[in-house]
Formats: structure tokens, C-alpha cells, sequence
């Protein structure tokens, strides 16, 4: 499998090259964000290794850059940005993986071995459905066309539904990835009404038993 490793550390590239090598990888390895994305566009890898702090342009910026361009290679930050809002920003922009330094090359080479064994599936950078369009970087969000402003479980809430559209979110899925609960789902439906009246009651619709979901 072919790996490109965007990696400004050149001790750490070194490393990095030969140990992956020798696990069957095949590595090219840029040190700096242009190059880094130019490679990613035109080389046709099976997957990046990718550093966010890069000299000439951001990892963010390169996966961010890619996704836009509908380009779904499987990408996993390796960085020593190791905060959880680090994460999650990370993955917000599009990345698969995140992985902080310092490392265990074995769980490195485990992680990518199991991004390879998935297909490659698309994961745009802004998310878009019945008129709604929900950008998790900036957590901008717009109703036609027109900007809405979301409190941040509001925000959460319509990022769920909009990920498993058209699918239906159960209550208790939502209640425990959103609030970090288990019991009683009566939260999620006021902040479900909370959310009707700012983007539209018909845009949400009950799935008795269940949950709710996105109008198609």
C-alpha cells in the first residue's frame, strides 16, 4: 500500500519511513503543507499520515482542501496537538484518524491497517440536506441560504441529524452522544422544538418509537 507522510520532524520522518517500510508500506515523504497537498491530489495514495503544524499551509487546510475537492483518501493526523477541541476539529474537517505524539508505532500501523480495510466513503467537509447547510469547522449554519444562529446543543443536535439523514437518530442515541446521558429522552425532545421553531417544524419529523429524522 502506498502512504504519504507529511511530516515536518525529520527525525521523526526517518523513523517513520523506515519503521512503515518495513511493515510492506510503501512511503513518500514531503516536510512542508504545499508540497504535502500537491502530492495528495496527484499521486494517487492509498493513504496520508498527515502533521496539523506544517510550514507553507496547515494539515487542517490540506484535508479541508481535499474533502472540498471530493477527494475521500482515508487521512490519519499524527500531531502533538493533543487537546480534545484539537481532535474534534480535526475529524471536522474531514480527517478519518487522529493520533497524538508521542505514539505506539504498532498502534499507528494497527490504525492504518484497519482505515485501508474500509471503502473509501465520502465525508464532505459541510454538510447539506433539506435546505439546511451545516459547516462543522465553523459551525456556521444556514436555512435557505439564510444564516440561523444555533446554541451549541442545538448546533450538535442538527449536526446528528444531518450525518444520519436519511436515516432516523434514535432519542437515546442522541441523549447519550450529545449530552453524555442515559434515561430520560424528555431533553432531547424540547431541544427538538427548540431547534423546530429556528429552522422550520416540517424540517424535522417523529418517527414514532424511535426518534427523528431529516425531511427528504
Amino acid at each position: 500500500m502506498r502512504v504519504l507522510l507529511v511530516e515536518d520532524e525529520v527525525r521523526m520522518a526517518t523513523a517513520l519511513v523506515r519503521g512503515l517500510a518495513s511493515e510492506g508500506f510503501v512511503v513518500d515523504h514531503v516536510a512542508d503543507g504545499t508540497s504535502g497537498l500537491e502530492a495528495a491530489r496527484f499521486g494517487g495514495y492509498d493513504i496520508i499520515v498527515l502533521d496539523i503544524m506544517l510550514p507553507g499551509m496547515s494539515g487542517y487546510t490540506i484535508v479541508r482542501t481535499l474533502r472540498e475537492e471530493e477527494n475521500w483518501v482515508p487521512v490519519l493526523f499524527l500531531t502533538a496537538k493533543n487537546g480534545e477541541y484539537d481532535e474534534a476539529d480535526g475529524l471536522d474537517y474531514g480527517a478519518d484518524d487522529y493520533l497524538t505524539k508521542p505514539f505506539s508505532f504498532v498502534v499507528l500501523v494497527a490504525r492504518l491497517r484497519a482505515l485501508l480495510r474500509r471503502d473509501p466513503a465520502p465525508r464532505p467537509p459541510v454538510l447539506e440536506a433539506a435546505g439546511l447547510r451545516l459547516d462543522p469547522a465553523t459551525h456556521h449554519v444556514e436555512v435557505d441560504g439564510a444564516d440561523v444562529d444555533l446554541s451549541p446543543r442545538e448546533f450538535f443536535l442538527l449536526e446528528h441529524l444531518l450525518r444520519a439523514h436519511p436515516a432516523a437518530c434514535n432519542k437515546d442515541e442522541l441523549l447519550d452522544r450529545i449530552w453524555g446521558e442515559t434515561g430520560d429522552t424528555n431533553v432531547v425532545e424540547v431541544y427538538v422544538g427548540y431547534l423546530r421553531r429556528k429552522i422550520g417544524r416540517a424540517r424535522i419529523e417523529t418517527v414514532r418509537g424511535h426518534g427523528y429524522r431529516l425531511a427528504q
